[in-house]
């Protein structure tokens, strides 16, 4: 970073003129993206705007589903010919925006933070980065994971013996289609003790490899289990459990006769198709785990980690976490210093806990390693800690930010859909949206607004009914609260309900009311989500909050007002004179996860579900879209550049992307009508 005097100079970001979409899968690898570059230059595109292609699930076709952040998607080519695709661009002077996705993970068995929590539970080194509740209402999933995978209920998919524990490299492991689960090693007891009289009894008790055989067993049993907290009892867990697995291994090379007896053992355990009997062996070693196996439709019910939407591949990880903000953006940011990447996309801000301090840690940190390419020419991951761990450079940015408070270093745009009346919030660091709002304003240039009431008639003739499209979201909202995201919307029941426990004037509010109040709010809620991260509570969250708190009062006349009164209490920070600083901090942490879900209950029953059964002129049913208005008029159209031209010139503006529901052609064709 250069200096002026004593006053640094703001570095300025690259602007992208037009961007062009590139969707990376393993039929569309680097070496054909290097391929279109010189075309796409001729068109006049300035920087290409990539899919996400992290190292995702294998066969992605779309790179959201990310097992591992660290690495690059090997389907779409290796490294070289990913600096190949980079040199091509450079050549031509075009820029790159990557679309990252900091809400979520693929929970898959090739992602190793996940499969460290499946093996570890509770005292995993990587607990923290998941969004997972250790500790929920039913008993039975204290210290463990559902995971809802089954096709089938469990004791159909166990006893059709679709469940199949498997021994390899002094590991146990379990099989299910193509996902592999890691036994958590404390149980690995369960095999290796069984028929062990056998054992012992064809070969004398001083032979070495029984030797071997029974002090492994025995260390295994000194095991510290998942549920540990203490440092050196976990760092002990990991570091014994690895050995153990190294014994293991080589007694097995080493010993057909201990080789063979396992692999009886795991075939007795793997049970007989026909004989319910011999699956319980099985049945009693899943138990022992830190993760429960269950039927996928249960997942609505009692999943206990936060998902993406209802997606239960989709883990939800803990981004308001600096070390989880560091580990998942380390390429990426080695990526900003190398020059490869001049702007991000940033995928369901939304769903981030914090989604304003997340926007200024990803600014500072860019601000940082662009400046560390220039100046030292190798990356440094920035501290993101106190303002006593940070660094020179982090100092230097905040004293910019002091002075130029809209400062923004690096181009990132977030995926951010906005509805009527709604603005970006004020505090977010970015440069506009991807583009939904100018979407659906161009395309209601060509519906005629005058023709509203025609097929207003002629839409309810064809439905025999008259469809008030706002009830109808009210109406999927709570759908898909009760079928779909039941679980989670249960645990903000329970969180709320401990809330009001500690207050003798609250206390006597029931979970189920509690429940059901925290339902007919978010039914109502006008917008996708609000973004209250302290007590200072701006103007627009407040209203919209008051606005979804009466329209559920009004609904429910039944329901006493004082709940509704006291969850509105709730979500604006309005604390009693007497609570305590703790109790303040947990009614933060409800308002933060209860508006972390406000956005998918919208997504859902808007977009999935009213829109499909709304079907007046379905041209107008997109993402960011009301469906309700009808066309929008020149004047409106021009209204709204001239505004969006003032505060967001930077903004992405887009006719179609890869989450609308139709193309523009099919949309044109529609408006004809």
């Amino acid at each position: 970073m250069e200096t002026s005097g004593d006053k640094p100079v703001v570095p300025f970001p690259r602007i992208p003129i037009a961007t062009y979409r590139l969707q990376f899968n393993r039929l569309f690898r680097f070496p054909d993206a290097k391929k279109i570059v010189r075309y796409l230059h001729d068109l006049g595109i300035t920087d290409v705007y990539a899919s996400p292609y992290l190292k995702a699930r294998k066969g992605s076709l779309h790179g959201y589903d990310i097992v591992d952040p660290t690495l690059l998607n090997p389907e779409l080519g290796s490294e070289h010919e990913y600096d190949e695709f980079m040199r091509e661009l450079i050549r031509f002077g075009m820029g790159q925006i990557l679309d990252i996705v900091p809400n979520h993970m693929c929970a898959d068995s090739d992602n190793p933070w996940w499969m460290d929590v499946m093996e570890n539970g509770p005292c995993a080194s990587a607990a923290g980065f998941f969004d997972i509740d250790w500790n929920p209402a039913e008993e039975r999933l204290r210290n463990r994971v559902l995971l809802p995978v089954l096709a089938d209920q469990y004791g159909k998919v166990l006893e059709r013996q679709e469940l199949r524990l498997a021994f390899g490299d002094g590991a146990f492991s379990l099989h299910y289609d193509d996902l592999k689960l890691p036994l958590q090693p404390n149980t690995y007891i369960s095999v290796l003790q069984h028929r062990l009289d056998i054992l012992q009894k064809d070969a004398p008790p001083d032979a070495p490899h029984i030797v071997e055989f029974l002090s492994i067993v025995t260390a295994l049993k000194h095991l510290p289990l998942p549920m540990e907290t203490d440092k050196e009892r976990i760092a002990e867990r990991y570091r014994e459990k690895e050995i153990i697995k190294k014994r293991l291994a080589r007694l097995c090379a080493e010993s057909p006769s201990i080789d063979d007896f396992i692999g009886e053992n795991v075939h007795a355990f793997n049970g007989s198709k026909g004989d319910p009997g011999s699956f319980d062996l099985l049945d009693r070693l899943l138990d022992e785990q830190v993760w429960r196996l269950s039927f996928w439709r249960v997942a609505s019910e009692e999943i206990n980690y936060r998902r993406f939407f209802d997606i239960n591949h989709i883990a939800a990880i803990h981004m308001e976490d600096e070390n989880v903000f560091r580990e998942t953006h380390k390429l990426i940011l080695d990526f900003v210093a190398q020059g490869k990447i001049s702007g991000l996309r940033v995928d369901h801000p939304d769903g981030l806990y914090n989604p304003e301090e997340y926007f200024k840690r990803l600014q500072r940190s860019c601000f940082v390693q662009r400046d560390v390419a220039v100046h030292d020419g190798a990356a440094s991951i920035p501290s993101g800690g106190q303002s006593g761990d940070k660094t020179p450079r982090e100092r230097e940015y905040e004293e910019i930010l002091s002075s130029t408070p809209q400062f923004k270093p690096f181009y990132i745009v977030g995926e951010k859909i906005i509805t009527k009346g709604e603005k970006i919030p004020e505090g977010w660091p970015i440069f506009g949206t991807t583009g939904y709002v100018f979407l659906n304003s161009v395309n209601g240039i060509f519906v005629d607004s005058r023709n509203a009431k025609s097929f207003d008639k002629l839409y309810s003739r064809f439905a025999r009914s008259n469809i008030n499209f706002q009830d109808l979201v009210y109406e999927k909202k709570k759908l898909v609260m009760q079928v779909a995201m039941s679980g989670e919307i249960s645990t903000l029941g329970h969180y709320l309900d401990n809330v009001s426990e500690k207050n003798r004037h609250t206390r006597d509010f029931t979970l189920y009311s509690l429940t059901r109040a925290i339902m007919e709010i978010i039914a109502f809620f006008p917008v996708y989500r609000s973004y209250i991260n302290s007590p200072d509570v701006n103007e627009k969250d407040r209203q919209h909050i008051e606005y979804a708190v009466a329209k559920a009062k009004l609904k429910n006349p039944a329901m006493s007002t004082s709940i509704f009164d006291f969850l509105k209490d709730v979500l604006l920070l309005r604390f009693p004179d007497d609570l305590g600083d703790e109790d303040r901090k947990h009614r933060l942490d409800f308002v933060m996860k209860f508006q972390q879900f406000t956005g998918p209950v919208m997504a859902k029953g808007l977009e999935d579900t009213a829109f499909y059964i709304y079907n007046r002129l379905i041209s107008l049913n997109e993402v960011g879209s009301s469906a309700e208005r009808f066309g929008t008029t020149l004047e409106a159209f021009h209204g709204q550049n001239i505004e969006r031209g003032k505060t967001w010139p930077h903004s992405l503006i887009t006719t179609s992307t890869h989450d609308t529901k139709r193309g523009e052609d099919v949309r044109a064709r529609i408006n004809v009508l």
